[in-house]
């Protein structure tokens, strides 16, 4: 490689260049600098077959801004350019990465076209992390994408697509892939991405192969790989369960070998609260509970006892063990199928009955679930005076009495700031189920009440809903709103302040005040 300095017509941009596009590229923030004091930086280059003549495979965004400013100026200066050996594509393509990489990350699929380009000319993997000082997990999550339908590619190069999305789409063969996209072609269906998206490709529960508490190479059990990320799944859920099921009485058994007082199978369909435990060690007692999640991870809490039992113990009472908790009628497989099909049933029955099914969804609204995520506007003002101006306005005190009706219908407190996530057990599902049979209880009038209230706690501020909700039914802020202290203190320009003052008074009084101050006109 050697330095020189070369005409602009001697230059191109070469194919070989990372961002190189027919389209001239955006160069408006380094225009100013180059305009000032000229290309700084050498351009990388090497020569093109033709005599004389160089194309660019780093510094297009430099070689456009010098050839404007030479239309501009009438006079071209020479670049400052480094000069590659002639010959080497692998070179050139890395010289465009590295420099690019450095000035701005490019994204995925920009990676992904160089980096495979990369391997065609005789790169491996090992060489291209080398080369440009990159985990080699992070090479071949960027060539994954390789697996993906072109189609899936460009959607995510758009930002149309985000990036869990294609994570779990690099698990999908080709035929989901298509299947995927015909989905996205189809305005009328459900299009599954991100963590749904997984559930889909699976066709229920996925479980990781890092909760294995087997040697899942040696289990022989079908395992697809996340190519883009470092998770692994089995293919098989039931299959998984029962090698699991087996691994966690073989631990139990360890524990109670060990001299443990007992080792305590939590099932999935129960939590080991610790709250209600307190910590006891081997020789006083002390459990082992295992912590069984429908996830397929198993946690392990050592040396515990209910807060009850350490009371007894402290006070020197004899404390009898436990009965051990009959096992559960049904494996986690088979739990899932009756789960499954229960709610294909209840789903297809509730569609003749609307009114139980809007019930059901203001319920999930006010509780809300795992599915479920409502949020009440917080109402975030920057100033005291305009959070005062609308909490004593005519529409926050009628729509707070209203919540308030609401509140105590439902039977929760009426100084409970919302309706919608006011519950502090959250998305418990107790409490949900409790909320839905209370409005089984009560009228339809009195059910609307609700929605309307939950409604309007989760109406965004702003937004182009509140301005529909508006126009269709006919909302006149006259009715509602009147100027005040702190609207006149934020209406500060004076071509506003004259128009106000031509509608309330007429243009007559407008023009006699048109060099008035401003706290005149208001």
């Amino acid at each position: 490689m050697k330095l020189d300095f070369l005409a602009l017509d001697k230059l191109a941009v070469s194919k070989a260049n990372m961002r190189y596009a027919k389209r001239p590229p955006d160069v408006s923030d380094i225009l100013p600098t180059v305009r000032a004091r000229g290309v700084l930086v050498p351009l990388i280059v090497r020569a093109n077959g033709e005599p004389d003549a160089f194309e660019i495979v780093a510094g297009r965004r430099r070689f456009h801004a010098a050839r404007i400013i030479a239309d501009e100026t009438g006079q071209a200066e020479p670049l400052p350019c480094a000069i590659l050996d002639a010959g080497d594509d692998a070179a050139a393509i890395e010289a465009s990465l590295i420099e690019n990489l450095a000035r701005l990350d490019p994204d995925e699929v920009t990676q992904w076209d160089t980096f495979t380009r990369l391997v065609r000319e005789g790169r491996t993997v090992d060489d291209i992390a080398a080369t440009f000082g990159l985990p080699e997990l992070a090479v071949r999550r960027v060539l994954a994408l390789g697996n993906l339908l072109p189609r899936i590619r460009a959607m995510y190069a758009r930002q149309e697509i985000d990036r869990a999305t294609v994570r779990h789409l690099t698990l999908a063969s080709k035929s989901q892939q298509r299947a995927w996209l015909a989905l996205a072609d189809d305005p009328d269906a459900y299009l599954p991405t991100g963590y749904q998206l997984k559930a889909w490709l699976f066709g229920g529960q996925s479980i990781s192969t890092r909760h294995a508490l087997f040697d899942v190479a040696a289990s022989g059990l079908a395992v697809v790989a996340d190519l883009f990320g470092e998770d692994s799944y089995f293919a098989d859920a039931d299959a998984f369960w029962t090698q699991q099921e087996a691994a966690i009485e073989a631990r139990r058994a360890q524990y109670l070998d060990a001299g443990w007082a007992d080792a305590v199978i939590v099932p999935p369909s129960e939590h080991f609260q610790s709250w209600e435990y307190e910590k006891a060690p081997k020789r006083k007692g002390g459990r082992v509970y295992i912590d069984v999640r429908a996830s397929g991870e198993v946690i392990f809490h050592e040396g515990y006892l209910s807060r009850a039992e350490a009371r007894r113990i402290a006070r020197g009472e004899q404390v009898e063990p436990p009965a051990k908790p009959p096992r559960p009628e049904v494996s986690g497989p088979m739990q899932a199928y009756i789960d499954l099909h229960r709610r294909a049933a209840a789903r297809a029955a509730l569609l003749a009955h609307p009114g139980v099914a809007l019930r059901l969804m203001l319920a999930h609204a006010i509780a809300g679930s795992p599915l479920w995520s409502v949020r009440a506007e917080p109402q975030t003002a920057r100033s005291d005076e305009t959070r005062e101006s609308v909490e004593t306005s005519r529409g926050e005190t009628l729509f707070d009495e209203r919540r308030r009706a609401v509140l105590a219908l439902l039977g929760f407190s009426p100084d409970e700031p919302t309706v919608v996530e006011g519950r502090p057990e959250g998305a418990d599902g107790d409490t949900l189920a409790a909320i839905f049979w209370r409005l089984l209880d009560l009228p339809d009038a009195a059910v609307m009440d609700a929605v309307a209230v939950v409604m309007g706690e989760s109406l965004a501020a702003g937004s182009a809903a509140v301005e529909a909700v508006g126009l269709h039914i006919g909302l006149d802020m006259a009715d509602w709103w009147q100027a005040d202290p702190a609207f006149f203190e934020l209406a500060r320009d004076r071509e506003v302040l004259a128009a106000l003052v031509a509608e309330v008074a007429g243009e007559a009084v407008a023009s006699a005040n048109a060099r008035e101050k401003g706290k005149t006109l208001k």
